[in-house]
């Protein structure tokens, strides 16, 4: 599945919501998102309109990474 190209940072920060992560903080244009959800993990989204195909991706392999699952599966689920 491709990765949307018109997904801001704020919509991916609802989406990943369902993963326990959460807005702890934020500084000019990026958001600190924080989970406990296997051991604490933060993870910086820019809070732009569009966020870049390898930002995106960047951000989406952070996750998958700390989930311990296939960053494929990852983005099934919230894009699918």
């Amino acid at each position: 599945m491709k990765l949307p190209r018109d997904l801001s940072g704020e919509e991916l920060a609802k989406l990943l919501k369902k993963y326990g992560y959460e807005i702890t903080r934020q500084t000019g244009s990026h958001m600190r998102l924080t989970t406990k959800v296997r051991g604490e993990h933060n993870l910086t989204i820019p809070r732009h309109k569009a966020l870049k195909p390898g930002t995106l991706n960047s951000i989406l392999k952070d996750v998958a990474e700390h989930l311990e699952i296939d960053k494929k599966q990852l983005i099934e689920e919230l894009f699918g």
